[in-house]
């Protein structure tokens, strides 16, 4: 088998795993938090996108690589990495504006990941050397698309999902 088969095979094999690992052990407790505590882990995931820039860094990946495709990934990512930091900020503290800016952030990163697999194909990525970079490709990134996935289903699902934690109010009773 060569390179581009074993990039594919490994990138299927990941999104396999992890969406197990999803509809097994996460999503189940995720349900169970109020709508604001199940995103945040969610987003966490992509709050390590800064790590994309190692793309830029000479002498990580093939230098035959195309640089247009390396800058956009890159930044792409690291701006999802910022817009999912300030989302967990802003979910933490009950901002009004907190699912407007996780509708923002996870639309951001999930576009900017289009475009990097857009480029990965177009390029013919896995044909290139790419170092140690090869493990965000195969691990990282199925990671995220799993991620995405499900902050869009918790989304979608806003209206109906528990907003607050029943059993942080505190209860008042009436004497008489």
């Amino acid at each position: 088998m060569n390179s581009v088969a074993i990039f594919w095979v490994q990138i299927l094999a990941s999104l396999g795993v992890f969406s197990l690992v999803a509809a097994w052990y996460v999503w189940p407790w995720l349900t169970k938090l109020p709508r604001n505590s199940a995103l945040t882990p969610l987003l966490f995931v992509h709050v390590f996108r800064y790590v994309g820039l190692v793309l830029l860094v000479k002498g990580m990946v093939d230098p035959r690589l195309p640089h247009s495709n390396l800058y956009s990934t890159a930044y792409g990512d690291l701006v999802a990495a910022a817009l999912s930091l300030a989302s967990i900020f802003a979910l933490r503290g009950n901002w009004r504006g907190a699912i407007p800016l996780v509708w923002v952030a996870n639309t951001w990163g999930f576009v900017d990941l289009l475009d990097a697999l857009r480029g990965v194909i177009a390029s013919n990525v896995p044909s290139f050397d790419l170092g140690t970079v090869w493990y965000l490709f195969i691990f990282y990134a199925p990671a995220v698309i799993i991620s995405h996935v499900l902050i869009f289903t918790i989304l979608f699902k806003s209206r109906s999902w528990k907003k607050v934690d029943s059993s942080s109010r505190k209860k008042v009773t009436v004497q008489g």
